[in-house]
């Protein structure tokens, strides 16, 4: 059987990965696919570059519409990212009839509604494994692998940068700015590494497995999203002493009220398995009804480990791009005429656990005017502990930090009550608070 034909729009890290994945494994693959696939078609601005990396076999163009206008192109991969040019021609490959691999989690948690829509009207599939966590196949997981489930909630350290600044920080025992430098010159952050530290990829990530977890539209739009460049190094340290690590996760949940769609630094018990991933590696859990908890680890980004991905997308695309469209898996698992309209919850109709910590002075009955001024909100305290700050206060005595856990609440009580405490002339600093998540 003739080979199917794919084009490849831009040819990067995950580009040049996904070609020289392909040419190694080509006859395990097409054993796997029941034909060939051969990228015949690049479109990158480097051409030369472009050409000495695919040989001379194959046609390398400058313009990205030379791709999906060739009759013979079946595939076009997009893996040039943003949100701009990349939606402009994912759309324009879509009405041209051809199938659309991406790895790009900003355009689908943005557009992901429009273009899905415009693939199931046109016939042909949007295939997205490489779009979140690389290589580990989450994605095809929730779509197929836990079909028969309830899906209940899902968390997931699904940044590897920000992953590799916090195993540090804890590690070696140094504030955000100073790691966050050292990851640059180490190559895990980027130049400019706002959407990492930010928390923007890991809510783009998020996104989309919640829609593919609970059958809504993709609303990027609503998810809470909190960074890391507020954590220190102090609260690292007294997350372990208390028997937690700091991550940061992508979290979504079905609750009676809703969808909770959030990525914010949380508390997670040391002895979870999620908590023990360290450095740039990627782990996503999965609570189903009936299969309970199931754990899915590895490399998130990279250059091969996100090919592997891409790849599986185009041969699961090779198996079923001649079925009948009503009977592929649909792209957000549930068919598209059954979605649900469940409203996604804002943050401060959140309910979750925290840990507070206040610089407070030194002083009798500061603690009692705290742990009065929480009861009087309806906030349940877990756990108490002060340690010595060994700071002057601005009345000249010593400062105490106190580290509060509590139970469950509102975020919208605790907003409240954090302004309260924030404005006793006890308290000598801005209060942190950092979410608690038992994942059990």
């Amino acid at each position: 059987m003739k080979p199917i034909q794919v084009g490849l729009l831009g040819i990067g890290t995950v580009g040049s990965g996904t070609f020289n994945v392909l040419r190694r494994n080509q006859e395990e693959i097409r054993r796997r696919a029941g034909r060939g696939i051969e990228i015949t078609m690049v479109a990158d601005l480097d051409t030369e570059r472009a050409q000495s990396i695919v040989g001379p076999g194959v046609k390398v163009v400058k313009d990205a519409r030379e791709v999906i206008a060739n009759p013979d192109i079946d595939i076009v991969i997009e893996l040039i990212g943003g949100y701009g040019i990349a939606r402009s021609l994912v759309m324009e490959a879509i009405a041209a009839g051809k199938h659309v691999v991406t790895a790009n989690k900003a355009l689908l948690a943005v557009h992901g509604t429009e273009i899905f829509a415009a693939a199931s009207a046109r016939g042909v599939m949007v295939a997205f494994e490489a779009a979140v966590a690389g290589g580990i196949p989450i994605i095809k997981a929730l779509r197929e692998g836990l079909t028969a489930n309830s899906i209940q909630w899902i968390a997931g350290i699904i940044n590897g940068t920000t992953n590799f600044i916090l195993s540090e920080m804890r590690d070696k025992g140094l504030d955000f700015s100073v790691v966050l430098k050292e990851a640059q010159r180490l190559g895990y952050a980027e130049a400019d590494p706002t959407f990492d530290i930010e928390g923007v990829d890991a809510a783009h990530k998020v996104t989309l497995m919640s829609a593919i977890a609970f059958g809504i539209p993709v609303q990027f739009d609503k998810a809470y999203v909190e960074g890391i460049t507020q954590l220190g190094a102090t609260d690292i340290k007294y997350a372990e002493q208390l028997g937690y690590r700091i991550k940061l996760l992508g979290i979504t949940k079905r609750v009676a009220q809703g969808i909770e769609l959030r990525v914010h630094p949380s508390l997670v018990p040391s002895k979870r398995l999620i908590a023990n991933v360290e450095g740039a590696m990627n782990a996503v859990v999965v609570h189903g009804d009936a299969v309970g908890a199931t754990l899915y680890y590895g490399k998130g980004a990279g250059s091969e480990p996100t090919a592997s991905a891409v790849i599986a997308d185009l041969v699961d695309i090779t198996r079923l791009h001649t079925a009948d469209p009503h009977h592929r898996v649909p792209h957000l698992a549930f068919q598209p005429d059954a979605m649900s309209d469940l409203r996604v919850l804002p943050m401060r109709e959140v309910v979750t656990s925290y840990y507070l910590r206040l610089r407070v002075a030194d002083q009798a009955g500061v603690l009692a005017k705290v742990t009065g001024l929480l009861a009087g909100a309806g906030i349940s305290i877990d756990a108490v502990l002060q340690r010595e700050a060994d700071e002057v206060s601005g009345e000249g005595g010593t400062s105490t930090d106190l580290i509060i856990l509590t139970h469950n609440t509102h975020e919208g009580t605790m907003d409240d009550a954090l302004a309260q405490l924030q404005q006793l002339p006890t308290v000598l600093a801005p209060i942190v608070r950092i979410r608690k998540e038992e994942l059990n």
